[in-house]
């Protein structure tokens, strides 16, 4: 099974995509973590770079880097899925047709150049205003991050994507515990469904 945790910066995905792991691995099933975008491959460290703003590139050229950053992993996500392992996704697919489409690109083409990467079994969009996401973190803070507009756009483009089967939608403004419980939840319906 794979599972994909979506939401804006700051939403609690990678706590949450780990608290998940945890869970998963508590009931003696095997778990593993992954977190996109892979910032230990070649092409995650040159979108490390652009975030930070050492390197310029457009909308379309920035998507291709972090769908090519999934593709890098795919040969790893077939061989962990095969093996039995449920893999919890820290962002995935839905990111890139979230921010590309923030930014103006086409949501269909975001989907098909993404086509063939496992699907997920399960999308998690963790819900939280644009505003909870700044007051969150207020250092360090990338491009996107600190482009409150883009924020917005983002979040609209994962409300329209959380209407279709297969995604939940979470209130990702409940405190950590209560996230991790309907989180947890949503995952053990899905399992009895399998």
């Amino acid at each position: 099974m794979l599972i994909a945790l979506e939401g804006l910066d700051q939403s609690g995905k990678e706590t949450q995509t780990r608290l998940l792991r945890d869970r998963i691995r508590a009931t003696g099933l095997k778990a593993r973590a992954v977190s996109f975008p892979d910032y230990g491959t070649a092409i995650g460290e040159e979108i490390a770079r652009a975030l930070q703003g050492e390197r310029e590139y457009e909308a379309e050229a920035m998507q291709l880097l972090y769908v090519a950053n999934r593709y890098e992993r795919r040969p790893d996500l077939d061989r962990w899925c095969k093996a039995g392992i449920t893999l919890v996704c820290d962002r995935y697919v839905a990111s890139s047709i979230a921010y590309g489409e923030a930014q103006g690109l086409d949501p269909d083409w975001l989907y098909d150049i993404q086509r063939f990467l496992p699907k997920p079994n399960l999308t998690i969009f963790l819900d939280i205003k644009p505003e909870t996401s700044v007051s969150r973190k207020t250092t360090g803070r990338d491009r996107y991050e600190l482009d409150l507009a883009l924020q917005i756009r983002v979040r609209d483009s994962y409300l329209r994507q959380s209407k279709q089967p297969g995604w939940v939608l979470v209130n990702g403004e409940l405190t950590m515990s209560e996230v991790a419980t309907v989180i947890a939840e949503k995952v053990e319906s899905k399992l009895e469904k399998l």
